[in-house]
C-alpha cells in the first residue's frame, strides 16, 4: 500500500495524515508501532528499528508510544475497566494499587466520560463512546509517541474537542509527539504542524496547515474539495 515513504516526524510534534481512503494512512500508523512490517526500508522510533526489534526491546519500544485504533479496539468480553487495565504498566500499578483507578479516571475525564461506564461491556456503548474510550486507553501511560487513527470522526464537537486539547495539552506538558490519521480537516489549523498529504501510497505533499490550504496543486485542491464538501 505504501510505495517509499520518507518522513521524519521531530518531538513535540503533532503531523496529521490526510489521504482518501485506502492509501496507506492507518498502514503507516501499524508500521510506526510494528503491527505491519516493511517490505523494505526501516521505521525509527527514538533512534531505535522497530522491525529489527524483538521481545522485550519491541515491549518496550511499544510502551513508549499509545496507539488508538480507529474504532477503538476493545475487546468486547471485558468491560471497559478491563480494557483499560490491559494497557496499563504492571510494574507501576504493583507499587501503588491506587494508580490504577487515578489514571483510568483521569483518562476517562479528559475524554469526557465518568466512572459510570467502567463496568459496562463495549456493546453497551454507542460507537463514540467506545472510540473515546481507545483514546483513553492510548494516554493512560502517558506516552512519548501518541498515533491517533480517526480519533475525532463520528465524535460530536464537544467530544472532538476534548480530544484536540488532550492532544495539545500532553505536547505542552510532556513534548508528546502525536502522529494522526484525519479525514476532519477543520481540526487541522490551530492543531497540526504539519499536514501530509497520501495519495497513491506516496507522500504528495508535506506541509504547514496553512501552505496545505493554500496548495495551487489540482491534486490537492481536488482532495480538499472532496473532503470538505461544497
Amino acid at each position: 500500500v505504501l510505495r517509499g515513504i520518507d518522513l521524519t516526524i521531530g518531538r513535540g510534534e503533532v503531523v496529521a495524515v490526510v489521504g482518501p481512503s485506502g492509501t496507506g494512512k492507518s498502514t503507516l500508523l501499524k508500521h510506526v508501532v510494528g503491527l505491519v512490517l516493511p517490505d523494505r526500508g526501516d521505521v525509527r522510533v527514538a533512534g531505535r528499528s522497530v522491525p529489527s526489534a524483538r521481545g522485550r526491546e519491541l515491549a518496550a519500544l511499544r510502551g513508549r508510544m499509545g496507539y488508538a485504533f480507529q474504532d477503538g479496539a476493545l475487546l468486547d468480553s471485558l468491560t471497559v475497566r478491563q480494557n483499560l487495565r490491559l494497557a496499563l504498566d504492571d510494574a507501576a500499578c504493583a507499587r501503588d494499587p491506587r494508580l490504577a483507578l487515578r489514571r483510568t479516571g483521569e483518562a476517562l475525564e479528559r475524554v469526557h466520560l465518568g466512572p459510570e461506564v467502567l463496568d459496562k461491556l463495549p456493546d453497551e456503548l454507542s460507537g463514540g463512546m467506545r472510540k473515546r474510550v481507545g483514546v483513553a486507553r492510548a494516554i493512560l501511560n502517558r506516552p512519548e509517541v501518541l498515533l491517533l487513527d480517526e480519533p475525532t470522526s463520528g465524535l460530536d464537537p464537544r467530544n472532538a474537542e476534548a480530544v484536540r486539547d488532550l492532544v495539545m495539552a500532553d505536547r505542552a506538558r510532556r513534548g508528546a509527539t502525536t502522529l494522526m490519521v484525519t479525514h476532519d480537516l477543520a481540526t487541522l489549523p490551530g492543531l497540526a504542524d504539519r499536514v501530509v498529504l497520501l495519495l497513491g501510497g506516496r507522500v504528495h505533499l508535506d506541509a504547514s496547515p496553512e501552505h496545505f490550504f493554500a496548495c495551487p496543486d489540482p491534486r490537492v485542491r481536488s482532495f480538499i474539495g472532496t473532503a470538505t464538501g461544497p
